[in-house]
């Protein structure tokens, strides 16, 4: 498969997740599906827009970029046919990077909302009545949790899925910064043909 080829996949992939993960973040702010008084009784990291703007806004970048290099101009500088396309390839490694760094905030932020758990009521206070993640593995306590209603279900599988879905974002973007190093170092193997050239990069 060509760099340009990979790269478009890549991009088709991330666009869905960034999307998803947006979508996650929103659902994060109706605890247990419903709406809260108060602001503040929804648990800290969702404010912190992991999912909105680590996975979702930072990861539409790169996927646009990844989508527009298998048609970028190839024709590129000073005679060389390649050199435009390997210019493309080279500047995409760095919208990787920015990838990589935004699903890799969503998967820290999701990582530490799951082993906090969620903010509920208990009797008349708001806290997090959950340690180290000590509710993951007994469902016994989390019947502590007074309201909302189903929140450490819902706060953990929404948090799941963008530690998930970010953890798969950084690994597309990982293997672009090497698709990218590869495409700037031996160009795209159609490269010269979609110049009109006679042989192949």
């Amino acid at each position: 498969m060509c760099t340009g080829d990979c790269a478009k996949c890549l991009g088709i992939t991330l666009i869905p997740l960034a999307v998803l993960c947006t979508l996650a973040n929103i659902l994060l702010f109706f605890p247990g599906g419903k709406v809260v008084d108060k602001n503040e009784h929804i648990t800290d990291e969702v404010w912190y827009f992991g999912g909105i703007v680590g996975s979702g806004l930072l990861m539409i970048f790169p996927a646009l970029v990844f989508l527009g290099l298998k048609n970028n101009d190839c024709c590129g500088c000073c005679g060389n046919e390649s050199c435009g396309k390997r210019f493309a390839m080279f500047s995409s490694i760095i919208f990787a990077a920015v990838g990589v760094l935004g699903a890799g905030y969503c998967f820290a932020l999701s990582a530490v909302a799951l082993n906090k758990g969620p903010k509920c009521e208990i009797g008349q206070q708001w806290v997090y009545p959950f340690q180290n993640g000590d509710y993951l593995s007994n469902h016994t306590i989390w019947d502590k949790c007074k309201s909302p209603e189903n929140i450490v279900p819902w706060n953990l599988t929404l948090f799941s899925l963008l530690l998930v879905m970010s953890g798969i974002q950084a690994v597309l973007c990982g293997i672009q910064v090497v698709n990218g190093l590869l495409g700037t170092i031996c160009g795209d193997c159609k490269c010269c043909g979609c110049c009109g050239g006679d042989g192949a990069v």
